[in-house]
């Protein structure tokens, strides 16, 4: 029995281990290094995605945009350890256009597939399913610069400075912008029954 990877298979264990090696080989066009750069962060930027936009059917789509940016300007990036984040960044670039386009359409007329929960909560409980879709219904009329960083802090839990780096503003303009959000949130939550006890049971909202 041969030794190794299947036939065929380009496995490149410790060639690319490091970030900024990685970073350099893209930069530099090595074979495999663009494909290693989507394995490794792809199930990421799709958890990301899917926190801001729900279970959406365009997330495919614009995991694809995200690394087709990614790749059109990957050669101004000059930290490799911060390849994570600024793939991140990217993400949520991407997501915020989506919504702002999505946001145009609506006015004009046209009203986008209905949001769904995420698709980790397939097999939650039915009131979880319920209380997420109602959650995302109450996000999706949010504006995009209160809506992600909402997202990024409340759904994916994230830190404050990770979100603030993620949206590219300072700590004290993602602190505002949340605050803002978790005003609205809750403001439309409170008039959701599957909603209600959710925001009875967080600290910082059954006070709002």
């Amino acid at each position: 029995m041969p030794n190794g990877p299947s036939q065929g298979a380009i496995i490149y264990p410790d060639k690319f281990r490091d970030d900024a090696v990685l970073l350099v080989a893209i930069q530099n066009r090595e074979n495999g290094a663009a494909a290693e750069l989507y394995d490794r962060f792809a199930p990421h930027i799709r958890r990301v995605l899917v926190r801001i936009m729900g279970s959406d059917p365009e997330i495919s789509d614009l995991l694809h945009e995200v690394f087709l940016q990614a790749f059109k300007s990957i050669h101004k990036v000059d930290d490799g350890t911060r390849l994570k984040a600024w793939l991140t960044t990217v993400a949520v670039y991407t997501a915020r256009g989506c919504i702002r386009k999505r946001g145009r359409l609506k006015w004009l007329g046209y009203r986008a597939p209905e949001q769904m929960p995420p698709v980790e909560a397939a097999n939650a409980d039915p009131e979880v399913l319920e209380a997420l879709g109602c959650m995302y219904k109450i996000l999706e009329n949010l504006p995009a610069d209160l809506r992600i960083p909402f997202s990024l802090r409340f759904i994916d839990k994230m830190e404050l400075t990770e979100v603030a780096e993620a949206c590219n503003v300072s700590l004290a303009t993602i602190k505002r912008r949340i605050s803002k959000a978790e005003r609205r949130f809750v403001l439309h939550a409170r008039r959701e029954t599957a909603l209600e006890p959710w925001v009875q049971q967080h600290p910082r909202w059954r006070d709002l």
